[in-house]
């Protein structure tokens, strides 16, 4: 490998210097113009500072006073829908993920079966594909599986009738032949 000669050294010492000179002469006087005249400027009065309305305080004594934090069996009850109307869904339950979709959205593809127990196997919209058996929760309207077979998922959803009115309706579905 050669060194560079004198020459060579000489050259991009030059072209460094040029480089570096033509950057630090850029014309400021428009820029430094801008900054007096932002400079020269009233600041804009500042809001108020809001008022701070008092706040009255509580004192608790606990005397003959129920615990604020102990939930007991009239609130829980009061939670619960009224045991004289029937069928009603169960607000206290956990809800599933295929419960996010609308039954027509889903997508039966197959079972599975090992051991006398069977899964369906759901795809949902965004291509994703769950197991799921009777017992499961899918659809928007509290669908619960009640049968699984070869060819169709059967399942038991409770719909609205109006206000605290519920009814039961039977649901499906079908494997899709691609």
């Amino acid at each position: 490998m050669r060194s560079p000669t004198t020459g060579t050294v000489r050259l991009l010492m030059l072209s460094a210097a040029v480089a570096l000179t033509s950057c630090g002469q850029a014309d400021l006087e428009e820029l430094e113009g801008y900054v007096e005249r932002v400079k020269a400027r009233r600041p804009e009065p500042l809001e108020p500072i809001p008022e701070m309305s008092e706040v009255h305080t509580f004192v608790y004594k606990p005397g003959d006073r129920r615990d604020p934090f102990d939930i007991d069996d009239r609130v829980a009850q009061a939670t619960l829908p009224p045991q004289g109307s029937g069928v009603a869904p169960n607000p206290l339950r956990r809800r599933e993920e295929l419960e996010q979709f609308s039954l027509d959205s889903l997508r039966m593809v197959g079972t599975l079966e090992r051991n006398d127990t069977r899964w369906g196997l759901i795809v949902t919209p965004d291509g994703v594909l769950h197991r799921v058996q009777v017992g499961s929760y899918l659809g928007q309207n509290n669908g619960q599986i009640t049968r699984i077979s070869p060819d169709a998922i059967a399942l038991t959803e409770i719909v609205g009738e109006g206000p605290g009115s519920w009814r039961e309706r039977e649901a499906s579905i079908s494997l899709r032949q691609e």
